[in-house]
């Protein structure tokens, strides 16, 4: 048994998720059902970092993933972006790492440089 506050919303419930089987009790709401759920079996967190670039005013830029990523994976996308470098100009939203280890979510520019 896996104790934690939710998240979801400000009401901040206490909740114990059973690893065996998934079930969660002391949710208030299905989102909070989900969020232990989830956080448990298949915890996964939006990657944020910063990549190389060349000709701009700063020599990194921000990034971050455009959805989260499992947690196990988080350090190797830091390695992966770290072989990484964009030539300015980029454009917020634009992809700088594409379909990062095969999970089908990018790494995206997160400001105009």
């Amino acid at each position: 048994m896996a104790e934690m506050i939710c998240i979801v919303c400000p009401r901040g419930c206490r909740l114990t998720v059973d690893e065996a089987s998934g079930a969660v009790t002391g949710n208030s709401c299905p989102r909070g059902e989900a969020y232990g759920r989830s956080e448990i079996l298949d915890p996964r967190r939006v990657y944020t970092g910063t990549v190389r670039i060349t000709g701009a005013s700063l020599p990194r830029g921000p990034v971050k993933s455009s959805a989260p990523i499992k947690t196990p994976l988080l350090m190797d996308v830091s390695r992966e972006i770290e072989s990484v470098t964009l030539i300015s100009p980029v454009r917020r939203g634009d992809a700088a790492l594409k379909n990062v280890l095969g999970t089908g979510i990018d790494i995206v520019v997160t400001r105009d440089m």
